[in-house]
């Protein structure tokens, strides 16, 4: 991990205390492991020491025997024979007990994974979703991580097919929390979500995810090209379908300047791409796995100006037909959507188009306000400056 976060630990001139921090963990595992081998070498040391005792014992008294003529001579060679067959076995006990040890512990964290439950678990009698229209409706839903504190609280709210549907609030307002639950990775707490009518309690998770494509704010890839990236959302998908993909998401130019074309490796959690660069592949992940259901996480907050408008033009064109909900902080790239719902505590307190909350004149025309007052000081600003 320390690896991964090379970054952080050059951005915050950290090398020493990390270089610290690995010295005491060396240092502590070479301890352990010093008493460990200790343990071993004073084990395999003890035993040794008792076989070879017996053994002399032996070897005396049936010499003693022999000499004396109570046993014959053949036997003594017998037990000498038994004796050097023994020992051999016996020997490696030792070394066998600090194997054990070790297996034991790595048993002991195995079993462990093994006791893992998922946070949500499919029925006996869940059914699959084989068609999907894209309606989506969460009724009365409340949801909480610690029971300390409430995320979601009587959330209610419906999305017709075919239409686009933004998030906007405060962070914590619980819009990340509604992708979370209608991924299936959690289950409401109260109320119920469903999608065209069915509880997705009463859904397989698989099934449902399968009619849904995300697009995260900061999306995760694999340590391999960008080929396999991308074809990871539609595994059956063919170059060409992947190429328009990247063609309507925009990174299919840059894809071909790199020196390696689509076969690039993106390293560790795709670093070698910035975060423009990631968002629009998964963008043209989404466009591949062509799902009813697209869900989109500030799908555009790592994009420039003119990126960012290719990009929108792009997921106009993949919201035909499909429902699409929108996490924005930006309010500028959702004036559009067909309707906005305002959260704040877990609740939707606004929503209507954005025409109709402007006319509210309430928490959304603040937000607006705010955002249109900071877009336009840093431009005025500049200009004084030059």
């Amino acid at each position: 991990m320390l690896l991964i976060a090379y970054r952080t630990v050059k951005l915050f001139n950290a090398e020493k205390h990390e270089f610290d921090r690995y010295r005491t963990a060396v240092s502590n595992y070479q301890n352990t492991e010093y008493y460990s081998s200790l343990r071993g070498i004073v084990l395999n040391t003890v035993q040794s020491t008792i076989l070879m005792t017996g053994l002399l014992c032996t070897c005396f008294i049936a010499a003693y025997q022999v000499s004396t003529v109570q046993q014959p001579v053949g036997l003594f060679v017998t037990l000498l024979m038994y004796m050097a067959q023994l020992q051999g076995p016996l020997g490696y006990f030792g070394s066998f007990y600090v194997s054990i040890q070790s297996t034991l512990i790595n048993a002991e964290r195995i079993l462990e994974l093994f006791r893992e439950r998922s946070t949500v678990v499919d029925s006996s009698l869940a059914m699959a979703l084989a068609t999907c229209k894209g309606e989506i409706r969460f009724q009365n839903v409340g949801f909480f991580y610690d029971e300390r504190k409430l995320i979601l609280n009587g959330l209610t709210f419906t999305c017709k097919p075919g239409t686009t549907t933004a998030l906007v609030g405060e962070s914590g307002a619980g819009k990340s929390t509604i992708f979370q639950i209608l991924y299936r990775f959690y289950n409401p707490v109260n109320g119920s979500v469903y999608v065209d009518e069915r509880d997705v309690r009463d859904l397989t998770g698989d099934s449902v995810r399968r009619h849904i494509g995300m697009v995260p704010q900061d999306s995760t890839l694999f340590n391999e090209s960008l080929m396999y990236n991308l074809k990871y959302a539609n595994q059956s998908a063919t170059d060409e379908e992947v190429y328009r993909a990247c063609r309507a998401a925009g990174i299919h130019d840059k894809i071909m300047a790199f020196p390696d074309g689509y076969n690039s490796k993106v390293g560790d959690l795709g670093l070698r791409l910035s975060g423009g660069e990631k968002q629009r592949v998964a963008i043209a992940c989404a466009i591949l796995k062509d799902s009813r259901i697209i869900l989109l996480d500030e799908a555009t907050s790592a994009l420039d100006t003119d990126s960012e408008t290719h990009i929108q033009r792009s997921l106009k064109s993949l919201s035909r037909d499909r429902t699409i909900l929108v996490i924005a902080h930006r309010l500028s790239t959702i004036t559009a959507a067909d309707c906005i719902l305002v959260l704040h505590e877990g609740r939707v307190v606004e929503r209507g188009t954005h025409t109709e909350l402007l006319e509210l004149n309430g928490r959304y025309t603040r937000m607006w306000q705010n955002q249109t007052r900071e877009s336009a000081e840093p431009g005025s600003q500049e200009s004084d400056g030059c």
